[in-house]
């Protein structure tokens, strides 16, 4: 898309087994309300499942023990891939213009790049994740978080994005979780309006006179 005026940028991250382009719609559905570009990388690696899907990492035999471990290992191909996205917007000096927004996957990546303090950026919207990154966790900056997740999801506990919101209250970053009740893996219309109003409110709290 065109650089917008705001100079701001609000990159999507798929679920496993998904592309950049399926959250395309999500962005469009946005840009009356967020004067920013929009970018949707694909996962660097094919999806173990077969078919046109991409990944962040692999979740053959994946467990509670071992998801660190994998989270960890695919943050150097994660890292180049939100590197040069921010690089070619010319933001690499202004994370507090940068957003990110995940789902499933793409939200244990996004709250992995925050917590650990590796990326931060101005908000980050995790829709239907986890916050599943090795300890001890050691955010930098002043990142603020919206978690959604809804009340019926069998693919990821609701209960997972309360638990990490308070994580990351502990550690300094200011959290919120939102319960969306009868709702599954999914981001409804309400869901996409919180996270839309919340990163417009966030970049715009970070905005610079011209």
């Amino acid at each position: 898309m065109t650089s917008s005026p705001a100079n701001s940028l609000v990159i999507f991250l798929h679920g496993v087994g998904s592309r950049g382009a399926d959250l395309m719609p999500l962005a469009q559905s946005w840009q009356h309300v967020l004067p920013a570009d929009f970018a949707a990388p694909d996962g660097p690696s094919a999806f173990d499942g077969g078919g046109q899907g991409r990944q962040w990492f692999s979740i053959a035999g994946v467990t509670e023990a071992n998801r660190p471990q994998r989270i960890v290992a695919a943050r150097p191909a994660f890292d180049e891939v939100l590197g040069n996205i921010i690089d070619q917007h010319g933001l690499s000096q202004r994370l507090d213009r940068v957003a990110l927004v995940g789902f499933s996957q793409g939200s244990i990546m996004a709250l992995d790049a925050v917590a650990s303090g590796r990326w931060p950026v101005a908000a980050v919207v995790a829709y239907s994740g986890r916050l599943a990154s090795p300890r001890p966790l050691a955010p930098a900056g002043s990142t603020s978080a919206l978690l959604v997740h809804g009340a019926a999801d069998t693919v990821i506990p609701a209960a997972s994005s309360t638990e990490a919101a308070a994580t990351l209250r502990e550690h300094g970053l200011e959290a919120q979780s939102v319960i969306l009740p009868g709702v599954g893996h999914t981001i409804t219309a309400q869901g996409a309006q919180l996270g839309a109003d919340f990163i417009a409110k966030r970049l715009a709290a970070h905005s610079s006179p011209t």
